[in-house]
Parts: structure tokens; C-alpha cells; sequence
């Protein structure tokens, strides 16, 4: 039986910029603040981490910042997938030898790989290293999708745990829910669909908004893992204008904004990203002043 790598609330952290370059001051900061928010793990170097604009030493940097930081308080997962297999073997490998818990495997991008090609892939991965793999399926970005059939191979794996599923594709879920096995964990991508996934078999959440709101954020999913599902749907409706306004741009744009807000970092940006509009800014600062986020 594979270990569930977390249950609850994983914030996915941003990674804050000054000058150009990372302000690992700041960084420190926010970890901090994570896990006395009552965050369960922290993800370093995904997404909203701005991965793909970081090189690989400053991606190994904050890795090992995040995981000295974090004292093994709670579990570190490091982004490590690109679209590369050998380069996301290698990223494993140093991301694995930093000592982190577990690695976030997104699917390779822009390449297009078939079925097949993405089982190879992320079997190499998982091949190469002694830690857990979660897969993470973000067709919106990639361009490309895992099957259930394709999660069902996966999940023979010893090493890989799971999948960090953005696709809100519920009949994908459903599917992949009944063809894996109980220790293969799903949690969910999205924010917004955090209650809906866990009401199916989900543990948790891979979060955004756990940056502005770690703690509503861990009682949502504690909330669904105690079966409390109706209580669980007034917060998710709560916090639903609030997480609308956190992807009224792509995603980290605007959580980078409302932590400049917050006065937690700087809200700088490397491009190709930029600065949010004015009208959303607007929307956003709204909807954190609805939950009296302010200074």
C-alpha cells in the first residue's frame, strides 16, 4: 500500500521576485505564514511558482531554501516536470537529493505526446528516483490530457502516488477513481473545485488561494474529510467570489497581486507575464475586502 503523500490543503507558493530576482527574504516569510496557517504541505516550483521562468539553479535554490525552511514540519513537494524527459529526470534526481518529500510531474507540454509517449514518460521519472511522483494533468495549459486508462498503468508504479487533477473533467475523475486502486490519491487542481472532487474520493487540493487564505483553505478540506459536506459547500460558496477573482487573469498573476495588497512580497512578475489590468485589480481588491484582506 503506497503512503498518501498529504491529506488536506497543499498551498501551491508563488515565488516572490524583486529586482528581477528572488527575494528569498520574502520567500521565508511565506513559508512561515503557510504553516502557521495551518497549511498541510507546501508546493514548490509549480505553476504559480513560476516555473517555467525560473533556470535550474534557482529552481534547485528555492527548493532547498523550501525544504531547510520548512524543518520537515510538513511535506515539500517540488514542481519537477518540464517537456523534456531527460531534463525532468535530472530535476528529480537534484530535487530528490535536497531532500524533499515528493515531486509534482506535470505533463509534457507543447510537444503533444501520445498515450503511450506520456506513460514513458513519467515512467522514466519514477524509474529514476526513490520518491513519489504526483502526476499533474493541466490540459488548459499543456495541450494534452492523460486518459483514465493511462493513470491505471501509471498507478501500477510503485513510485508514482497520484495525480494532481486540473482538468475538471468529471467524468475523467469518476473514471480514474473507479479504475485505480485506493492507494492511488487524487486531489484537486482547482480551487473552485476542491468540494466537488473530495464529495468523489478526492483527499485534497493543490491550492492557489491557500497564498491568501491558507487557513480556509485547510478547514475547507478538513471540512470533507470529516464527511462534513454540507458545511464544506457554504464555505466553498463563501469563498467562491474571492477565488473567481484570484483567476480573473491566468493564474499567478493575480495571487501575486493580492499578496502586494497584503504587503506579503512584491506583486513583480517575469514575462512574459505582467501586470494585472486595472479593472481586475479593481474586482480583486473587491472580493479580498469581502474577507477584510487588507493591510
Amino acid at each position: 500500500m503506497k503512503p498518501c503523500i498529504f491529506t488536506g490543503s497543499a498551498v501551491a507558493i508563488v515565488t516572490p521576485f524583486r529586482a528581477g530576482s528572488i527575494d528569498f527574504n520574502a520567500f521565508d516569510r511565506l513559508v512561515e505564514r503557510q504553516i502557521q496557517g495551518g497549511t498541510d504541505a507546501i508546493v514548490v516550483c509549480g505553476t504559480t511558482g513560476e516555473a517555467a521562468t525560473l533556470n535550474y539553479d534557482e529552481r534547485m535554490a528555492l527548493i532547498e531554501r523550501c525544504v531547510r525552511i520548512v524543518d520537515r514540519r510538513v511535506p515539500v513537494i517540488a514542481g519537477s516536470g518540464t517537456n523534456n524527459t531527460a531534463s525532468s529526470v535530472a530535476l528529480s534526481k537534484a530535487a530528490q537529493s535536497a531532500g524533499v518529500d515528493a515531486l509534482l510531474t506535470v505533463t509534457p507540454y507543447y510537444n503533444k505526446a501520445s498515450q503511450n509517449g506520456l506513460v514513458r514518460h513519467f515512467s522514466a521519472i519514477a524509474d529514476a528516483v526513490e520518491i513519489p511522483l504526483i502526476l499533474y494533468n493541466v490540459p488548459s495549459r499543456t495541450g494534452v490530457s492523460c486518459t483514465a486508462e493511462t493513470y491505471q498503468k501509471l498507478a501500477e508504479h510503485p513510485n508514482i502516488a497520484g495525480v494532481k487533477e486540473a482538468s475538471d473533467d468529471f467524468d475523467l475523475i469518476q473514471e480514474t477513481l473507479n479504475r485505480c486502486p485506493p492507494d492511488f490519491t487524487l486531489w484537486s487542481g482547482n480551487d473552485s473545485s476542491t468540494t466537488a472532487i473530495m464529495a468523489l474520493g478526492g483527499k485534497g487540493v493543490i491550492s492557489v488561494a491557500a497564498n491568501i487564505v491558507p487557513r480556509e483553505m485547510h478547514e475547507l478540506t478538513q471540512l470533507c474529510l470529516e464527511n462534513r459536506f454540507s458545511e464544506a459547500g457554504v464555505l466553498q460558496r463563501r469563498l467562491h467570489e474571492l477565488i473567481r477573482a484570484l483567476f480573473c487573469e491566468v493564474n499567478p498573476i493575480p495571487v501575486k497581486a493580492a499578496m502586494e495588497v497584503l504587503d506579503l512580497c512584491s506583486g513583480e512578475l517575469r514575462l512574459p507575464l505582467c501586470p494585472i489590468s486595472e479593472h481586475h485589480l479593481s474586482q480583486l481588491t473587491r472580493a479580498m475586502e469581502d474577507w477584510h484582506l487588507t493591510v
